[in-house]
């Protein structure tokens, strides 16, 4: 199974260990403001069991972030195929990854999300050989935009939609879209 390693992180498989910060993470509405809600227990967990399985069937996902000697779960970062339909998404066989990241608050404001990324888009490019990785949120998520703009990404303005899994009216429906290419 894949592991990645920076400077100061370490984007690693999940373990059981995780399952409780990362629950702690979920609850908390700082985390959870560009998301439709904070998640339960029991939802988190769900989370953590799924995108732990992608990195065990794909090699890739969104994998657990460690800063060795800090703290051995800060949040999560990596790729992974985008799972709804959208209209920047092919028809299948043919697939589109997305980048992401989140991370506990104690731990935003240091770069590690763009640290991260960076790992993640050369793994991507680079083992994978992927030919283009995007990334979206929500038009008020200002902070995950600017990563991706640090990341090199541009805004794909003509690609910017509405997420299908939010109803009508929803706060967070409309998203922007960014990608870049190899």
């Amino acid at each position: 199974m894949t592991t990645l390693q920076t400077e100061r992180l370490i984007l690693r498989p999940w373990t059981q260990a995780d399952f409780e910060p990362f629950a702690a993470m979920s609850a908390d509405p700082a985390v959870m403001e560009h998301f439709p809600s904070t998640l339960d227990r029991a939802a988190s967990d769900n989370v953590a069991s799924i995108l732990g399985s992608d990195l065990d069937i794909m090699g890739y996902g969104f994998w657990a972030l460690e800063v060795p000697g800090v703290a051995p779960f800060i949040g999560f970062a990596g790729i992974r195929p985008v799972t709804f339909e959208a209209p920047f998404v092919p028809a299948p066989p043919a697939i589109i990854v997305e980048i992401g990241w989140r991370l506990a608050a104690a731990h935003w404001g240091k770069g590690y999300a763009t640290e991260a990324a960076r790992a993640a888009l050369a793994h991507g490019f680079g083992a994978l050989g992927l030919p283009e990785i995007v990334s979206f949120t929500t038009t008020t998520n200002l902070k995950s935009q600017a990563v991706m703009q640090r990341l090199g990404m541009t805004h794909d303005e003509a690609g910017d939609f509405d997420h299908p899994s939010l109803p009508d009216g929803h706060r967070l429906k409309r998203h922007v879209l960014y990608r870049i290419k190899e």
